[in-house]
């Protein structure tokens, strides 16, 4: 295994642990994990490497900024799948994203079964798009991450999830 791949590992365990711990994953470890990323790739392929992590780093916080921006992703899980992509590159990145995203609602389905939200969760779905479907994609008040009073999951463990099947089918 290559040097991306186990720190994309690294990171992504690290991530898991803080983000169960306290729902929150640290600037330091995302922002610094990025920069890692760039300077290493700069360094062992030169404008090639650096092109490469960057580009990760934008594939990667770009594909779930939108969700982020909907209230229905925190800062720190957008940050974490561009540190990844940094490291990844941009290819794996958009693969990591849609890994990540089908165990987040795999993991989601899980969480609101075992809290018994899951018939509440499923008719916030409904409302949110029905919200959508009348005033366009925004947030909407009670359906965000702050306001919506639903189980909290840890989406550190889903990108966790994603890293891996990225690495294992690539």
């Amino acid at each position: 295994m290559q040097l991306p791949a186990l720190v994309a590992l690294a990171v992504g365990s690290a991530a898991c642990v803080t983000d169960l711990r306290s729902r929150r994953i640290p600037n330091v470890l995302t922002f610094g994990a990025a920069a890692s990323a760039v300077v290493s790739h700069a360094i062992v392929q030169g404008i090639d490497g650096l092109s490469l992590a960057l580009g990760g780093w934008a594939v990667g916080t770009a594909l779930f900024l939108p969700f982020f921006a909907l209230g229905g992703l925190g800062g720190g899980d957008v940050k974490l799948l561009g540190a990844l992509g940094a490291w990844l590159g941009p290819g794996d990145a958009v693969w990591l994203a849609l890994y990540s995203s089908m165990a987040g609602g795999g993991v989601a389905l899980i969480v609101a079964l075992h809290h018994g939200y899951l018939r509440t969760a499923l008719r916030n779905i409904g409302n949110l798009l029905q919200f959508w479907w009348l005033v366009g994609p925004r947030p909407m008040p009670q359906a965000t991450l702050e306001d919506s009073g639903s189980p909290r999951l840890a989406y550190a463990v889903p990108i966790f999830m994603g890293t891996v099947a990225t690495l294992w089918l690539q």
